[in-house]
């Protein structure tokens, strides 16, 4: 029971849906995000940190970066089915494609 409320609670807000959108396209690190989102970097690390701990994504580090992607190893079977659900979910939504095509520009090279 735990585990379920846990990867409900995560997909309960839109930042962290958008951040799941996000990352199924590709890998993402913080900076990124947080350009894509408008939010403050200590708000998306926090957004990050319930993903990881619901079994959504996982940190992967590249020297001083920390670069997220949707888990794809050891899943539990409530984040395994809500990932393959929501890869079906918003792809129409009018909102969640210019989000996501304004996200897929943002490289953090361009960010420094």
């Amino acid at each position: 029971m735990k585990q379920l409320t846990k990867v409900m609670k995560a997909l309960s807000d839109p930042g962290r849906v958008k951040i799941l959108k996000m990352l199924e396209r590709r890998e993402m690190c913080v900076c990124e995000m947080r350009h894509a989102l408008g939010l403050a970097q200590p708000t998306v690390s926090k957004h990050l940190k319930e993903l990881v701990e619901a079994g959504l994504i996982e940190g992967r580090k590249d020297a001083q970066w920390t670069n997220y992607a949707l888990t794809r190893g050891e899943a539990s079977a409530y984040s395994a089915a809500m990932l393959g659900q929501l890869r079906g979910w918003l792809n129409d939504d009018e909102e969640m494609r210019v989000f996501l095509d304004k996200a897929e520009t943002i490289r953090r090279e361009d960010l420094f």
